[in-house]
């Protein structure tokens, strides 16, 4: 307890948790996490979360209850450097949180599903992406419905499956 308070606004997050940082080889990071990932949850290590940067390179970070838990997970771990020594502000990696729009995830030929609107709880296919104005052309798969393209705000649908360029519903055409 006592470790909490004198370490409070000093890499400690919630619970007790500590945020460290893991050196890894550089472009290696996501492997490194994942493989951290499968680790952790065999041996039911105390790990809250890995956080990949995508700025960051050639490191991970690692919220867990002590740097022996760290040092733990990652010995052995193929791409895995070490862990830093100490633990990491909160406040110095805010700034790599940054929610993702979802029309940087969207891209035509993928399958989603209209969660607002009048198509709402409907399947359709992407048939043109405008990143600028943050809107997709969509033709609807449900039988009933003509195949029109509907033009709608990203926000209003949600990626069900990334198509193959021409996928499901037919030929796609410019």
């Amino acid at each position: 307890m006592s470790l909490e308070k004198r370490e409070e606004g000093k890499g400690l997050s919630k619970a007790g948790m500590m945020i460290f940082a893991v050196r890894t080889t550089t472009g290696q990071e996501r492997t490194v996490a994942n493989l951290l990932a499968s680790r952790v949850a065999a041996r039911n290590l105390p790990v809250a979360s890995i956080f990949v940067p995508e700025v960051v390179k050639g490191y991970i970070f690692v919220e867990a209850a002590g740097p022996h838990v760290v040092d733990e997970a990652i010995s052995g771990l193929k791409h895995a450097r070490g862990r830093t020594r100490g633990t990491v502000n909160i406040g110095d990696i805010e700034k790599f949180i940054v929610v993702k729009p979802v029309i940087e995830e969207l891209g035509e030929g993928d399958i989603v599903e209209v969660v607002g609107g009048p198509f709402k709880g409907l399947k359709a296919k992407i048939t043109g992406v405008d990143r600028v104005k943050e809107e997709v052309t969509i033709e609807l798969l449900e039988e009933g419905f003509a195949i029109l393209p509907i033009t709608v705000h990203a926000d209003y649908v949600k990626p069900v499956e990334k198509g193959q360029g021409g996928g499901v519903g037919g030929e796609e055409s410019s």
